[in-house]
This record gives C-alpha cells, structure tokens and sequence, in this order.
C-alpha cells in the first residue's frame, strides 16, 4: 500500500534538501513550473550541488489533472491516507469474492473519489488554475488508479505525478463480480452439453473477446491522450523558453540601443571638450606670450631707471 511521503527541508544552517524541492516543484501551479525549475536548478548549480541540479533541471511538468492530484495529497493529508488505506482493503474484497464487502467499500470508494475530486478542484481554484471538465475526469480517473493498483497509489503517495493515472480494466467499477456469492453449498446436477448450448458459449467467447479488445482500444486511447498530454507540455515548456529568449533579445537590444546613443553623446560630450581645450590651449599660449613680454619690459624698465640714476650722481 502506498504510504504519504513525509520528506522535510533540513533543518537551519544545513544545505537545501532537493527532496523537498522537488516536492515543492511539483505542487507549484504548471504555469510557473518551468521558471522555478530553472530557479531552483540555477541555487543548486551556483551551491557547487551539481547533481541536486541536474536532478531538479530533469523534472518534467506536470499535466494540470497531475498537478491538481499532487496539490490534494499535500493540502489534504489525512484524507489523502484513509484513500490509500481503502485501497487494499477494497482489493482483497474482490479477491476474495465477497460480495457484501465489494458492495460496501465499493461505496465509500464512490464517495471518497467524489469528495477528493471536489476537493482537488477546488484547491486549483484557489490557486488561480480552476480545472476544466476534461482535467476534472483525469482527476477521478488518477483517484480510481490508486485505489485499484498498488503501483499507482505508491506513485501518487509520492506527490510527483507528471500525467494522470489510469485504473486497469479488469478492476471492477462497483458491481460484484458474476462468481461473488453468500457462500451457501446447493446441490446442483452437472449440465449435460446439447446443442442448445453450445450456441450460448460461443456468443458468450465472442462477447468476452469483443471486451478484450474494447479494453485494448481504450488502454491506447488512454495511453495515446496521455501522450497528447506530455507533448503538449513540452511544446508549452519550449513555447515558454523561446517567449523567455525573445525577451532577452528584446532587453539586450534595447539595452544596446541606450548604450549606443549614450557612446554618442560621450562622443560629442568628447568633441566639446577637445575643442574647449585648444581654445583654453590657444589662450593660455597668448598669456604667456603677454605675461613674457611683460616680463621683459618691466626688466628694461628697471635696466633704464638704474642707468639714468646712475649718471645724475
């Protein structure tokens, strides 16, 4: 029986636990899902925890119906249990061929899946992604799946579910098996083969092969919409990143543009200054030619008072 998956972050001072990442990855709405990947994948690499990294980098985006399903184990843990607990329980009944059981479990299930499905979409609501009629089937389907495959409930139990589950065929939906009896011996004489029925078994194989094969083609039809389901994902993951490159491109242009109008004014800001700087050049040379001219007459101008005092004595 799949049992809930507990894992929690370390505590203060220790390292991310990408357990707990990557739980809380996959409860994130499948809109922002690619970009706290790369959030998260980008903290582990820069932490020197590469292989955290790749771990988280390699997480596929869940289906809404998936994501829906993740969110109810999370948000609603003890009923999310008594659901996986249902599930054996329910199992060995129809093992067993008691019809009494079948029938009574068989309705809780009905109810549990009903109020789970409600429940689910009612979280995704909340979080702002309400479920369409076809995400609200992949749900009940999921919830059937758990209760009729221990596989599928350990799946779920993890809290990870990438794409809807599917119940197997052969479990049954409610009713109690044809063999299912109250136990009671009657005496009963062999039927002797005739003609008559012979008919009947062979009407009775070909019903029994057509099942077989209406089973079959609903398996790959389930199996064929789950991979509808996954491609889609992918080309909206790729839709996003190349919506995401755009808008690097967009900002670095815009960012080249600025640069260069800001290389054209430092340019001519440049210019400016250059030819403030040979007037100030050309200024400073006429000052000095006037400062050495002054220089030298006010030199010969001594030299003539000197002389001229000399001879009046």
């Amino acid at each position: 029986m799949g049992t809930l998956s507990k894992r929690k972050g370390p505590p203060g001072g220790e390292e991310p636990d990408v357990e707990a990442a990557l739980d809380e990855l996959y409860v994130t709405p499948p809109a922002q899902f690619v970009a706290r990947r790369a959030e998260m994948s980008a903290a582990a690499k820069t932490a020197g925890r590469a292989e955290d990294a790749r771990r988280i980098g390699a997480a596929r985006r869940p289906t809404l119906a998936a994501w829906a399903a993740n969110l109810l184990l999370r948000s609603q843990p003890e009923e999310s249990r008594r659901l996986l607990e249902l599930g054996p329980a329910l199992r060995e009944a129809y093992h067993a061929l008691d019809a009494a059981g079948i029938k009574e479990l068989a309705e809780q299930r009905r109810r549990m899946v009903s109020a789970l499905s409600r429940q689910a979409a009612q979280l995704a609501r909340q979080a702002g992604h309400p479920l369409a009629p076809t995400a609200q089937q992949d749900v009940e389907s999921t919830l059937r799946a758990v209760l009729a495959d221990p596989e599928a409930a350990d799946r779920w139990a993890e809290g990870r579910l990438e794409g809807a589950l599917i119940p197997p065929s052969d479990f049954p939906t409610g009713t109690v098996p044809a063999t299912a009896t109250s136990r009671k011996p009657t005496a009963s004489k062999a039927p002797t083969p005739s003609a008559r029925t012979r008919p009947k078994d062979e009407l009775a194989e070909r019903r029994r092969q057509r099942q077989e094969q209406l089973d079959q083609a609903r398996r790959t039809a389930e199996e064929a919409k789950q991979r509808l389901h996954d491609r889609r994902a992918e080309q909206a993951d790729a839709d996003n990143a190349l919506q995401r490159a755009r808008d690097r491109r967009d900002q670095a242009e815009q960012q080249a543009s600025a640069a260069e109008q800001h290389l054209r004014q430092a340019r001519e800001e440049l210019q400016r200054a250059d030819h403030e700087q040979q007037e100030a050049e050309e200024r400073s040379r006429r000052s000095a030619d006037a400062l050495a001219r002054a220089e030298r007459e006010e030199h010969e101008a001594a030299r003539e008072v000197k002389r001229l005092s000399g001879r009046k004595r």
